[in-house]
């Protein structure tokens, strides 16, 4: 089964709980540590019904990252839907909060520092944190239609919030309102 391919909407009880399983360890204990041994015992499922689902370890990873997505863009959308403009700001307020629950940091990156380049889940990394730069791009689009270079402020802003978001446990959750502060002035200049 190939791993780009594994519809996260169809799975059943048991992959569900695979998927939840692995996902929890991945994030608390890394990708590479995890075996799917542990997996498999902690999910209550053997290792055929484990690869059955999801092809191999690397299939379960891209998957675990995908539905890490799926799950957490509808709240990203919910939060710009509700926000006032700048709806850019949006995206410090979502980081923010995400901020009081995260553990371990962003697991894009997490993963990123784990998997080679080549790994069948490094393209679910490069469009989840593409996603979230087109989106600041086309909000700053359509908020500010005199800014010369949107493309270029979405960088700045990018860079601020995925700064601010890494850099939260060693500096504090005040890292991210300094960094929506800063965001703000360059939004409204």
């Amino acid at each position: 089964m190939d791993a780009q391919h594994i519809d996260l909407d169809h799975l059943t009880p048991g992959a569900r709980r695979i998927l939840e399983v692995a996902s929890g360890l991945f994030y608390e204990q890394g990708i590479h540590p995890v075996g799917v041994d542990t997996i498999a015992a902690e999910s209550n499922v053997t290792k055929p019904i484990l690869y059955k689902n999801f092809g191999n370890k690397d299939g379960l990873v891209t998957a675990y990252l995908q539905h890490r997505h799926d799950t957490w863009w509808p709240v990203l959308e919910a939060a710009i839907a509700a926000a006032d403009r700048p709806r850019a700001l949006a995206f410090f307020d979502v980081y923010s909060e995400d901020a009081t629950t995260i553990t371990r940091g962003c697991a894009y990156l997490n993963a990123a520092a784990e998997l080679a380049e080549d790994h069948p889940a490094y393209p679910v990394i490069r469009q989840h944190k593409h996603l979230v730069w087109q989106r600041l791009a086309d909000l700053i689009a359509e908020d500010l239609p005199d800014t010369a270079e949107p493309g270029r402020l979405a960088d700045h802003l990018f860079l601020l919030l995925e700064g601010a978001f890494a850099h939260h446990r060693i500096y504090g959750a005040g890292l991210l309102a300094e960094g929506r502060e800063i965001a703000e002035g360059l939004l409204r200049r």
